[in-house]
């Protein structure tokens, strides 16, 4: 039977609100923080504020995949509201296993036809494919449409960048080598990241100085826009809410003819890694 009622499933890393999901019926499992009192949900018991003080303080969390039984948890909501099928678009493999985990607990159920995607983008890249889907099932996108084309042309067409004002938690965290990132903090470098094809991190570009980035982001967003006559921006922020305003009136003037302006702030879990003081851009081309 193809599914009538169709519920949109992610996790925290989508750096969507409670508020913002709530509006938008999408449906979100926390990924788990791991501190030195203890374990906590990304979004729900902590948030990137939190993470970074303790960054701070010399402590280096770490993350893990969500709880099952919170994904069991989601599914049986999603059941419990009336839904028959659930779209799940999860945090880049090149990342996290959680659409494999997601999968794995969704194969099992009956009372669910379930499609899980990996988005291969994380943060707010990752946050706009459900936002926009949202948006397609308001207007009437069905389930083979939606799960055969649109995800899939979502997914390519997602394209964000971002900065990352030092590089210490990623080279703690593993992601990178020391000698990379010693040079980084000596040399002042700021280097813009992006999701490459296989959804792990890579360097888009670097500048030499935190004046430099918003300055970067909005070339590079420009330059992935062009051709393009439909599409949504974004903008995010790990405390630096100031900047990010400007950068999106910046973007906006740059790019006018966009169909929404999403912000968001940075979960949790990825602050992790990229500390704070991030500033991210992204473009959704509908085309």
């Amino acid at each position: 039977m193809t599914p009538k009622k169709i519920a949109l499933l992610t996790d925290s890393c989508a750096d969507l609100t409670p508020e913002t999901a709530a509006e938008q019926g999408i449906y979100i499992v926390p990924l788990k923080i791991r501190c030195k009192n203890g374990e906590y949900s990304d979004g729900v018991d902590i948030h990137a504020d939190d993470v970074i003080a303790r960054l701070k303080q010399g402590e280096l969390p770490h993350t893990s995949l969500p709880d099952g039984g919170a994904v069991d948890a989601a599914f049986d909501r999603i059941a419990a509201d009336g839904y028959d099928g659930v779209v799940a678009v999860m945090l880049s493999g090149g990342l996290s296993g959680t659409a494999n985990m997601v999968r794995i607990h969704g194969s099992v159920r009956r009372d669910l036809t379930i499609a899980v995607f990996d988005s291969l983008r994380g943060a707010l890249a990752q946050g706009v494919i459900l936002l926009q889907l949202a948006e397609d099932l308001r207007g009437g996108m069905g389930w083979e449409e939606i799960t055969q084309r649109r995800v899939a042309q979502l997914i390519r067409g997602t394209r964000a960048f971002f900065s990352v004002d030092t590089l210490e938690y990623l080279q703690k965290g593993g992601r990178i080598g020391r000698v990379t990132a010693l040079a980084g903090t000596m040399l002042q470098i700021k280097p813009i990241l992006t999701f490459v094809e296989n959804g792990e991190l890579g360097s888009a570009a670097k500048v030499r100085g935190r004046r430099q980035i918003q300055d970067k982001l909005i070339e590079l967003v420009v330059k992935e826009a062009q051709g393009h006559q439909a599409y949504n921006l974004a903008v995010l922020n790990c405390q630096a809410p100031v900047e990010m305003e400007q950068m999106k009136k910046k973007l906006a003037a740059a790019l006018p003819d966009y169909h929404h302006f999403w912000t968001g702030v940075l979960d949790g879990t990825l602050s992790v890694y990229i500390g704070s003081g991030v500033l991210g851009a992204c473009v959704q081309y509908l085309d």
